[in-house]
């Protein structure tokens, strides 16, 4: 496969690799616990590595401790069994036939919950990072950590032939549990003997089904962006996308229209974070997981698209890990020190100290060895922008979908009490603020972080309330960090940048991303 193609479909995996996660820690409904758990596919590829407790139970979920999940995206073209996807889906995929792709694990992302109930991590590992592999499958010493996986399914593969084995299920099966415990091993030993207690994996059907039954995901992009290689053409702010633009999306990596935006292909481990960020906020905002039908739907998916190994207790980490159903996450990009090439490709040159001492850092915050080298965070926008005490009420007029519930989430992390969001059914050109008349302080406040909006004094309003029309006209300000928002602005200059700096996204919210 050409890399350009290998290109254009990366960023499916994503949103497969986002819609799994958001299935297994978004509190999927606990009556559909043993439906769901009993039709998983299961792996033992984790037998005998390291986990988080090794001298105990194997199934860390029931005890006290952290827990390390890593979440695996393929980029197959092929179901379990290894047999080709219907034409339909492929064409609903534009990704091609059947002979395209690979078992590159085009993602890689490493979720840590704290045993004390405190903030999940999501740690995301860049596909291209250039590793010395576990094992040396088919010979290889170093490559992409994302080529790990498609080097042990074939070595194994053709060990198996050569030992007589000719069921191509058999095969299948055989060489992708080598392939998940060599991919498995690469992470491990990467990050510096990261115990890692259970893994997820889907494939790129899995984006396929997923994004038809989750329906329409709104998402949040700080200024316009178009991309006629992956589809994208997107507005500022908040927008409501359906199956195709959701694609279109998280497949984005460039823009020769606003070439300022430098672009990438880091950026889509962003958009990756912010979907999944975004998706789990409206999956519990907006009743899926209590629908019945909804909820079935999900669990169809799963049951066909996701693979987990044979120890998660799948409701024992979900009664354990409630803040993640809040948003209590952080997602966080590992830094990358050079882009390069080697043999060719373009691979992700990394100073793999420095990323150790971060991800100890990360999972280990009270440790001093880890504290020298933390990852970046979020400015505390919330502290240095916190407004004077008011109830916010917010009407959507702007014709755009969700706008106020999103509004209410973004200003109540800036100090305002959460009031009621409604939405107009005639739109309105302008936004526009008023104020109970014993709330001008606040709303001139407000009105100066959303880039100053006109307000008004009306005695009508309740006492301590304000009341904030949204227009057409309104986009979010750059300067106003929502939940979720993080510190991941682009290198400047011309050219590859020499390094890109870890970053962090928050859940709680819908992410603005670039």
């Amino acid at each position: 496969m050409r890399v350009r193609d290998q290109r254009r479909v990366a960023g499916r995996t994503l949103v497969a690799l986002a819609s799994a996660l958001v299935l297994l820690v978004s509190g999927y409904g606990w009556r559909a616990y043993h439906n769901l758990s009993g039709g998983l596919t299961r792996s033992d590829a984790l037998a005998g590595l390291l986990t988080s407790d090794p001298g105990t139970d194997a199934d860390s979920d029931s005890g006290s401790g952290p827990t390390n999940i890593l979440i695996m995206g393929l980029d197959s073209r092929l179901d379990q069994n290894g047999s080709p996807l219907p034409k339909d889906v492929l064409d609903q995929l534009h990704a091609g036939d059947s002979n395209d792709g690979g078992y590159n694990t085009n993602v890689l992302m490493l979720l840590h919950v704290p045993g004390n109930g405190g903030r999940a991590t999501a740690i995301s590992i860049p596909r291209d990072d250039y590793v010395t592999l576990p094992g040396s499958p088919d010979g290889v010493d170093k490559q992409k950590i994302k080529q790990g996986y498609g080097l042990a399914k074939d070595a194994k593969e053709r060990k198996l032939r050569r030992q007589g084995v000719t069921d191509p299920a058999s095969l299948e099966q055989q060489g992708r549990e080598a392939g998940r415990r060599e991919a498995i091993e690469a992470v491990q030993q990467f990050l510096g003997d990261v115990p890692i207690d259970h893994f997820v994996e889907v494939t790129l059907v899995g984006f396929y089904d997923l994004a038809q039954a989750l329906g329409s995901v709104q998402v949040c992009l700080r200024g316009p962006t178009q991309d006629s290689y992956s589809g994208a053409r997107f507005v500022k702010g908040y927008q409501q996308l359906d199956a195709a633009q959701s694609l279109a999306f998280v497949r984005q990596r460039r823009d020769y229209v606003h070439p300022d935006l430098n672009f990438t292909d880091l950026d889509r481990e962003r958009r990756q974070q912010a979907f999944l960020a975004s998706t789990a906020y409206q999956l519990r905002g907006l009743g899926n997981l209590t629908d019945p039908a909804e909820l079935q739907r999900l669990i169809d998916v799963a049951k066909k698209d996701v693979v987990i190994d044979d120890t998660f207790d799948l409701l024992g980490f979900a009664l354990r890990s409630q803040g993640l159903l809040s948003g209590n996450i952080t997602f966080t990009t590992l830094p990358v020190k050079q882009f390069g090439k080697v043999d060719g490709q373009d691979v992700n040159i990394v100073d793999v100290d420095q990323i150790q001492a971060m991800v100890r850092g990360v999972l280990n915050p009270g440790d001093d060895a880890g504290a020298a080298a933390p990852p970046p965070s979020a400015p505390d926008q919330a502290a240095t922008l916190q407004l004077p005490t008011a109830t916010l009420d917010v009407v959507n007029a702007s014709g755009r979908e969700a706008v106020a519930a999103s509004l209410e989430t973004v200003l109540t992390a800036h100090g305002l009490t959460r009031g009621s969001a409604s939405t107009q059914r005639r739109e309105s050109r302008r936004t526009e603020l008023s104020y109970a008349p014993d709330s001008a302080d606040s709303a001139n406040a407000l009105a100066n972080l959303l880039g100053g909006v006109p307000t008004s004094k009306d005695p009508a309003l309740r006492q301590g309330h304000e009341r904030l029309l949204v227009g057409t006209d309104f986009s979010m300000p750059a300067e106003l960090t929502a939940p979720g928002q993080g510190a991941d602005d682009p290198p400047t200059g011309t050219g590859p940048p020499p390094a890109a700096p870890a970053s962090s996204i928050s859940g709680g919210g819908i992410p603005c991303v670039k």
